[in-house]
């Protein structure tokens, strides 16, 4: 009786010791949730999750695919943060809405492109051609730019970044520009002549970065001014969680998935 009474209490001492142990994993397992949108941010961060399973930390995906949900979602607190967007267009956010959400790292760049609608050749675009171009000002900036780069318009000395369609110098084919919000610029391709396209809205809308009429320099001013971030509250910058969910996402690994997956059209940063 003895032998079996000093077995029961082995028992209950183990079980108890594991579920002990079981609620200090818990416990300390960490739980991030971020905004991004489906194409190419969702995607990468699928990827990151186990390896973030394995660092002790859940990651909760939340697909958003307009601008400015995931910005108010950090600001509410329902998010941890964000992955969508790129500096310029985050201060002015901030800028606009009052807030003050920070960069804790640049992961990849899209390079943006002019893509054929009804014209299928820049050389052969008519006069009072129609233009699409991003509705927001820092993407309309970058679009601009793009189209002065091939020679399509100049624009006023000093145009950068915050360049709009009030800047420009010379319009020799009288360009009719038509500013749509980002996400609709695929769709508008058959009523256009050309579309200035963000490169994660492309991919959705299944174009190639190859098809594109005209793509903006990997090595040049737009990929270090455009890179997508991770964004997050003052108050969350150096949360662990967060940064090791950087650390992830530039690490050598995510950047072979994200050239073997993408083709050219989503660069990781160096």
């Amino acid at each position: 009786m003895k032998k079996k009474a000093f077995i029961a209490v082995l028992t209950l001492i183990i079980a108890l010791a594991l579920t002990a142990c079981g609620k200090n994993e818990k416990k300390d397992e960490k739980t991030i949730k971020v905004g991004a949108n489906i194409v190419p941010h969702a995607e990468i961060l699928e990827y990151v999750k186990p390896i973030l399973k394995e660092k002790g930390i859940t990651l909760e995906i939340v697909q958003l695919e307009d601008s400015i949900t995931p910005n108010t979602g950090v600001i509410e607190g329902s998010l941890d943060a964000n992955y969508f967007q790129h500096v310029p267009y985050l201060d002015q956010f901030n800028k606009e809405n009052g807030s003050s959400l920070v960069s804790i790292g640049a992961i990849h760049y899209e390079p943006f492109g002019i893509y054929a609608g009804r014209t299928k050749d820049l050389k052969a675009l008519p006069d009072n051609a129609i233009v699409a171009v991003p509705n927001n000002v820092t993407n309309e900036a970058r679009a601009l730019l793009l189209l002065a780069q091939e020679g399509i318009i100049t624009l006023k000395d000093g145009a950068g970044i915050t360049a709009t369609i009030a800047d420009i110098a010379t319009n020799p084919k009288n360009i009719q520009f038509k500013e749509l919000a980002p996400e609709q610029l695929v769709a508008a391709l058959p009523d256009v002549d050309v579309a200035v396209i963000n490169g994660n809205y492309a991919i959705e809308g299944g174009l190639h970065v190859s098809q594109a009429l005209a793509v903006e320099a990997n090595d040049g001013l737009a990929a270090q001014t455009y890179g997508n971030i991770i964004a997050t509250s003052a108050a969350n910058k150096d949360k662990e969680e967060l940064k090791v969910l950087v650390e992830v996402l530039q690490s050598e690994d995510v950047k072979k998935f994200i050239e073997g997956k993408y083709d050219g059209a989503v660069v990781p940063l160096k």
